[in-house]
């Protein structure tokens, strides 16, 4: 009897371990499981050069939410992002893909402009502006197409 409740209160400390540990994995990788307090916002692109699923968007320097996905349509980068609820964004906000530093990752800054009507989920930020590629500049520096 004694090893039965041993064994007992061993799988309870074990399955509590498991369970925090899937906890910790989801809140520290940034995953959002059960929806959240996000609503989803498009914006097209000529180039998404470099950015990747799970960049983050940031507002002057402040995260406030994640690209969730890219998808190519009508020669376009479609770039769906999930903002948080309590950001406010209006139908003049202007998106563009930025660098951390020279070679560093890429992230969607926003800025919110303050005009026109609000922004609701599934609308689409119209004015963007891609980021730069260091490669095609590269290139035409050596091959003399700097204008």
């Amino acid at each position: 009897m004694e090893k039965t409740k041993l064994e007992l209160i061993v799988g309870v400390f074990v399955l509590l371990g498991i369970v925090c540990l899937g906890y910790l994995s989801v809140k520290l990788g940034k995953l959002e499981l059960i929806g959240g307090d996000l609503y989803e916002l498009e914006a097209p692109f000529n180039s998404a050069t470099g950015l990747k699923s799970g960049a983050a968007v940031e507002i002057a320097g402040v995260q406030v939410g994640r690209v969730k996905s890219i998808k190519l349509k009508d020669d376009q980068a479609i770039v769906r992002l999930a903002v948080y609820n309590d950001i406010k964004l209006y139908s003049d906000t202007f998106a563009s893909i930025k660098t951390r530093g020279i070679i560093g990752e890429k992230f969607l800054a926003l800025s919110p402009g303050g005009g026109g009507d609000p922004l609701q989920a599934g609308d689409t930020i119209r004015d963007t502006e891609s980021g730069l590629d260091l490669e095609e500049l590269v290139s035409q520096y050596v091959h003399g197409k700097v204008k």
